[in-house]
């Protein structure tokens, strides 16, 4: 299975994947993670982290040669979950593309859905929690503007392919998995 998480900063994504992964046996493959790891090692890693620390997402060609080097791992044979890419209409067609030409496609979009007032809550908890850099009150507005503005009408790409699960993010961890499981066995 080839699974796209997408949800605003705080949504769970992270959360939901691990658990997920977990559940399937297949890696988890955090865009965000991946990022955070290359910030000190390098000229680029420097720039990469220039983007995350102001809020904003890295540029879409960069961010597909991190996912196109990720996913020719052998572990990503058998499937896997995308948590925080594609982000933008422009990588998701990139990825349909890479994917098409291995004649291989995403299987389900899992939207995870909250309200903005509890992201918000989730993500300064996580930063007092995690210590996490990019989880401050002026990125956390920043992060969710440009959720609504750039990631959000990627759901619309997959919505028009029939794949897209929306999934109620509120409640605990182990709620919204009871809700991704239930969800995807019908895929």
């Amino acid at each position: 299975m080839r699974i796209v998480f997408i949800g605003p900063p705080g949504a769970g994504k992270g959360t939901q994947c691990r658990r997920l992964s977990r559940e399937l046996a297949i890696p988890h493959i955090s865009s965000g993670e991946m990022l955070r790891a290359t910030r000190n090692d390098s000229t680029l890693g420097e720039l990469v982290a220039s983007y995350i620390n102001g809020g904003q997402l890295a540029p879409d060609d960069l961010m597909m040669q991190f996912i196109i080097e990720r996913l020719r791992q052998p572990d990503c044979q058998r499937g896997y979950l995308l948590d925080g890419f594609p982000r933008t209409v422009n990588q998701a067609e990139m990825l349909t593309a890479y994917l098409s030409e291995r004649d291989q496609r995403i299987d389900s979009v899992v939207n995870l859905i909250l309200q903005e007032d509890v992201l918000v809550q989730r993500l300064l908890a996580r930063a007092d929690l995690e210590g996490r850099a990019d989880d401050t009150p002026e990125t956390i507005q920043a992060r969710l503007k440009v959720f609504r503005d750039r990631t959000e009408p990627v759901l619309g790409h997959y919505r028009g392919r029939g794949i897209v699960i929306d999934i109620d993010a509120a409640g605990t961890p182990e709620e919204v998995f009871g809700r991704v499981c239930g969800s995807l066995q019908g895929t």
